[in-house]
């Protein structure tokens, strides 16, 4: 528990100080975007790119992989799939809420977790490198191609092709994996400066977070979509931690620690990156702030649960 509490301590205060920075308007009126823009195409591809080139991926490519990325695309279509018929939401917004309701917290509180309260961080690579390489590939293209204004003359099928060679997150992610596979190492003068770049990633990513909460009232109606953040919370914190007890336990055969582990890391909460993400889309904001927010507070009590119960 020491373990849980001081991995949400460290967040609550980077958060804490975003608020402070965007409440007294230290940075400017326009310091949350130029943020976000930076951790989506400055730090974020950085980090990424020397993660997967660091990692070992005997240990990416395990059952934790198909739990965790099986687990995650079944909250995002069953978002979608109730979204879509009940709520009516146009495709940006479905998107983010999918991301919303699926997006595990992997980075800032994941790695705390897994080293302070499971004591291997390895059971969190392989759910970072399905985020890295398939969940947000398939997200940030499909945003590509339908928030943004489309360029005159260009066609679907080009647009689709072309999408996701000019998003750096995907573009970090995919050459970071490609060094990887080939075994090279580039040298300590390119890897020092995208490690010091991809630091960055999470802190700043925090404070935008912190920033985007001043001023506003978290499920606040009539300005609030509460239906579509509820459903994306309890999607979130509910349904994926009981899936992945139910994959994991019966689809595997996992008990003891592996188990235990498997469902802490579905309960972590939505991580901010899909804040980040719908800022530079400028698409369901709202969602993936108060999403993020909600899930982040309702995740302390859950893990404290799951740690009773099976550690």
């Amino acid at each position: 528990m020491s373990g849980v509490i001081s991995g949400f301590t460290v967040i609550f205060i980077v958060v804490g100080v975003g608020y402070l920075l965007g409440r007294t308007h230290v940075l400017g009126d326009h310091a949350h975007e130029v943020l976000s823009r930076l951790v989506f195409f400055v730090f974020t591809p950085a980090l990424l790119f020397h993660s997967l080139v660091t990692s070992d991926l005997s240990v990416i490519f395990s059952s934790t992989l198909v739990i965790a990325g099986g687990s995650a695309f079944l909250m995002a279509g069953v978002y979608l799939v109730i979204a879509k018929l009940w709520l009516r939401r146009p495709v940006p917004e479905l998107v983010i809420g999918s991301l919303a309701a699926s997006y595990v917290n992997s980075v800032n509180l994941g790695l705390p977790i897994a080293i302070f309260v499971l004591d291997d961080a390895s059971f969190i690579a392989p759910l970072l490198m399905f985020q890295i390489l398939i969940l947000s590939p398939i997200a940030l293209v499909t945003l590509d191609l339908t928030a943004l204004e489309p360029t005159a003359g260009r066609s679907l099928v080009r647009n689709s092709l072309i999408a996701p060679m000019t998003n750096p997150i995907v573009v970090g992610g995919i050459a970071g994996l490609i060094v990887s596979v080939l075994g090279l190492m580039p040298p300590a003068a390119v890897m020092s400066p995208l490690k010091m770049l991809g630091d960055a990633s999470v802190p700043a990513a925090l404070l935008a977070f912190g920033m985007s909460l001043t001023g506003v009232q978290v499920f606040k109606k009539g300005e609030s979509p509460r239906r579509d953040i509820a459903l994306a919370a309890v999607l979130k914190m509910v349904a994926m931690p009981l899936t992945v007890y139910v994959i994991a336990r019966w689809g595997f055969g996992q008990t003891g620690q592996a188990l235990f582990a498997q469902v802490v890391i579905a309960a972590l909460p939505t991580a901010q990156n899909v804040l980040v993400y719908a800022t530079r889309y400028r698409r369901g904001q709202i969602i993936a702030r108060d999403t993020a927010l909600i899930t982040t507070l309702a995740s302390i009590p859950t893990i404290a649960v799951i740690a009773l119960l099976l550690a």
